[in-house]
């Protein structure tokens, strides 16, 4: 008991100790005339740029979850920005009003991929960031956002979803996907369904993609998020945060990224 006490305290000093060192400032940059307001995070440990990893949010826009990931990012050494993909930072709290933002922005794909490349413009601008070096990650509406930015081959070296559509906006041409793939997505979750994930890997394959799709056993939609519990009773949705889901897709992203840098 003991043991296991002191293990976990040293886990918690050595979290805390990582997070003292990482550097946040909220930024603004724009895509044509509106302002985009994101979130950059970097360590201070790092004397030379590091890798950066563009951090899309979920279909309820630019929120505190989405900086939290950037903080865990740049504690591991990254420089992360939390992009803002409906301008203006703005945020929703209700369906209704997240999936006419989201569906705006899958139904203009241009605008989408005109905002991404923003952020990622901006985000390989920063004295702390290694150009050469960037990947992205999304969650929700989020998660496909980098999956469909994988599919038109834009400039990154992986694209990590997380219980992210896997249906592609555009069609993609064998060899136009350059990124490395991880698709994390929840085996109860009944926005991703079985056949959904079979059509993506079927797609993958005829791509000639290099993607990898973890399954998550127990895993309901929106696993990672601590608020999703609370979402899902608020709004009658199938939506459920899994400790042990978040925590294993983490570790697999983890690894992705130390295989590449």
């Amino acid at each position: 008991m003991k043991s296991r006490l002191l293990i976990t305290l040293l886990t918690l000093f050595i979290a805390a100790t990582a997070l003292a060192h990482v550097e946040t400032k909220e930024i603004e940059y724009r895509e044509g005339d509106t302002v985009m307001k994101g979130f950059l995070a970097w360590n201070n440990d790092m004397t030379e740029p590091q890798p950066g990893i563009l951090v899309v949010h979920e279909w309820w826009g630019h929120n505190e979850f989405a900086r939290d990931r950037a903080r865990k990012l740049a504690a591991m050494g990254y420089t992360a920005l939390a992009v803002d993909m409906y301008g203006e930072g703005k945020q929703v709290d209700h369906p209704a009003d997240a999936g006419k933002f989201s569906g705006e922005l899958a139904k203009n794909v241009d605008l989408a991929e005109a905002r991404f490349q923003a952020g990622l413009t901006f985000l390989k601008e920063q004295p702390q960031t290694d150009a050469e070096k960037i990947s992205a990650i999304g969650y929700c509406f989020g998660g496909g956002m980098v999956l469909h930015m994988a599919r038109t081959g834009m400039d990154l070296d992986a694209v990590v979803s997380f219980h992210g559509s896997l249906g592609a906006l555009t069609t993609a041409t064998p060899g136009s996907v350059k990124a490395k793939i991880l698709v994390c997505t929840g085996a109860e979750d009944p926005f991703i369904p079985a056949e959904q994930i079979e059509g993506f890997k079927t797609e993958m394959d005829a791509l000639k993609a290099d993607y990898e799709v973890m399954v998550l056993e127990g895993a309901q939609h929106s696993f990672t998020n601590p608020d999703a519990d609370e979402f899902g009773k608020k709004f009658e949705l199938p939506l459920q945060y899994n400790k042990a889901a978040d925590e294993k897709s983490w570790e697999a992203m983890k690894a992705l990224f130390h295989q590449l840098y």
